[in-house]
């Protein structure tokens, strides 16, 4: 009978790799279940093992471990998949890689997923002070001798939380590749509204390019990164600082469509976003549209913008993916190189491990972008 217990209650987390989560520690888990799914895998051959070997054979054991089995290994399946063609679709956007420029990193690759992590060293330093703000950046310099160009990464939290130290492996990878990397606080809601964070954005912008000399920063190479709310405020300083060096923006699963993002909110067992949007824009949308219109990103989109990648999961219960999906139709209609990554079993957050199946994706999709877009 435990072991069928077992059976059922595995079988029920692997639905998180075809279903979005219906609540907030839900979402928690389907992060592990989609970005380390060999454990949860290794646990089911260990009930099939077990069943195998017991005087006591269960058909309906057997049956659900198998099926979760299945679902538990699809990520990486998808991932295959969708790394396969993950090249060609960039060259195609963006234009081939040199051999010069390839690197060793795989769109996906099983044994990947064991490679091991490390934190390079970073110095934390005020970019931006003024009454009692003082505001901090992270600087992880490039591992790779000369100018180079430096990515500012814009962290997430809802416009409310988080810092610039999340995930930090991401840019110790790209530090290790010879990118400088500057993962940068912001001023945070409800106490600061829009466009306080991106106003933030462009004294980052000035402080980096006051320290280019000695921090060998090449300042006509510079790209902007961010996460969920850090997504929405990369790319709308992207899209209206005009900001000389910008070669592109990376945006992985941010809010694009403030307008449309409202009118369709999250499942409140995980986040009220309305409460969320409110509190960043300073009231809702009936009093105030030009507020919900001013940080869109999406509309302002011009035949002038930076290149822009966008990565996204179908299943993200946080930000629609139809986020993703309508900025990319603005920027095939203004003409602007692009590309977008769906990732069809991830969620948001997919890439809170650097080597998980969308980890894998994003890390590659990310590299190949830098290499393409800064000379």
């Amino acid at each position: 009978m435990a072991k069928l217990i077992i059976t059922i209650i595995l079988f029920l987390i692997s639905l998180l790799t075809v279903l979005p989560a219906p609540a907030f520690y839900l979402w928690l888990l389907a992060i592990a279940v989609d970005e380390f799914p060999w454990i949860f895998a290794a646990l089911v051959l260990v009930i099939i093992f077990i069943n195998f070997k017991s005087s006591s054979f269960q058909l309906p054991t057997m049956i659900l471990a198998v099926i979760s089995l299945g679902l538990y290994l699809s990520p990486m399946v998808r991932s295959y998949l969708v790394g396969r063609d993950l090249e060609k679709n960039m060259a195609a956007a963006f234009g081939k890689m040199s051999k010069k420029d390839a690197f060793d990193f795989s769109p996906f690759s099983y044994a990947q997923m064991f490679r091991a992590k490390g934190i390079t060293s970073y110095q934390t330093v005020s970019y931006f002070k003024k009454d009692t703000i003082n505001l901090k950046l992270d600087f992880y310099p490039s591992q790779i001798k000369g100018k180079k160009p430096c990515v500012v990464v814009v962290h997430g939290g809802s416009w409310k939380s988080g810092d610039g130290k999340q995930l930090p492996e991401l840019n110790s990878y790209l530090a290790k590749n010879g990118y400088h990397v500057a993962a940068i606080n912001y001023r945070l809601a409800p106490e600061f509204q829009s466009p306080a964070p991106v106003e933030d954005i462009g004294n980052a912008f000035r402080f980096l390019k006051e320290k280019a000399t000695e921090w060998n920063i090449d300042t006509s190479n510079f790209i902007l990164l961010g996460r969920s709310a850090g997504a929405q405020i990369a790319l709308l300083a992207g899209y209206t600082l005009n900001e000389t060096g910008l070669k592109g923006i990376v945006d992985l699963y941010g809010p694009a469509d403030m307008v449309w993002g409202y009118s369709i909110p999250s499942n409140p067992l995980i986040m009220d976003s309305r409460k969320v949007m409110q509190d960043y824009l300073g009231g809702n949308y009936s009093n105030h549209p030009e507020k919900f219109e001013r940080s869109s990103p999406l509309l302002s989109v011009t035949k002038q913008s930076p290149p822009t990648l966008l990565i996204h999961g179908e299943n993200d219960v946080l930000v629609a993916y139809e986020h993703s999906r309508r900025l990319n139709a603005k920027l095939e209609e203004n003409g602007v190189k692009h590309y977008l990554v769906t990732l069809p079993w991830a969620t948001h957050a997919f890439d809170y491990n650097l080597y998980g199946p969308g980890g894998q994706i994003s890390t590659y999709a990310i590299l190949y972008f830098l290499k393409s877009v800064t000379e």
